[in-house]
């Protein structure tokens, strides 16, 4: 009887020292959108975007609607795109879409709203909030945490 409360004991032990190497927050907070409303209006009328805003909140504008079939969340996409942070500051683009064939429910929230009002050969616009895109995170050294980001895209095809 005595090992097993020995045993039982250390088990306790165990599951209390384990609980308190837990990671412990990163206190990453996502920018609450209405902060950088200001930042994005103020580029929108600089660059004359005619922009519509998303119930989630992405700004967009459709250039060209492209084909009448859409998108879905399971498409395999491939696009043209350029990314850059709303100073310019361009952080990512491809010219070649044959080196995208991304699935579009793996990536950022603005283009799974956005991609889907276009079809095949179709070109839209997104400003988006930082919530919509890379949040409290960032990625890497080139788009910095809680960044509102700008992109410019063709949907030049896709498979569901």
């Amino acid at each position: 009887m005595k090992k097993i409360s020995v045993v039982l004991l250390m088990c306790v032990a165990v599951a209390a020292t384990l609980a308190g190497c837990t990671k412990s927050s990163t206190g990453c907070q996502v920018q609450d959108p209405s902060k950088e409303e200001a930042a994005i209006q103020a580029f929108i009328a600089a660059k004359g975007i005619t922009a519509t805003k998303s119930s989630r909140g992405l700004y967009y504008q459709i250039i060209t609607p492209g084909s009448t079939s859409r998108p879905q969340n399971t498409s395999v996409i491939y696009c043209t795109y350029k990314g850059t942070l709303l100073d310019g500051t361009v952080f990512d683009q491809q010219t070649n879409p044959g080196l995208t064939g991304f699935q579009l429910s793996g990536l950022i929230e603005a283009w799974k709203i956005g991609l889907p009002l276009i079809g095949k050969g179709g070109s839209i616009k997104m400003i988006l909030p930082s919530a919509l895109g890379y949040g409290c995170t960032g990625s890497g050294s080139s788009i910095p945490p809680n960044t509102p980001l700008y992109f410019e895209m063709t949907l030049v095809d896709f498979f569901n």
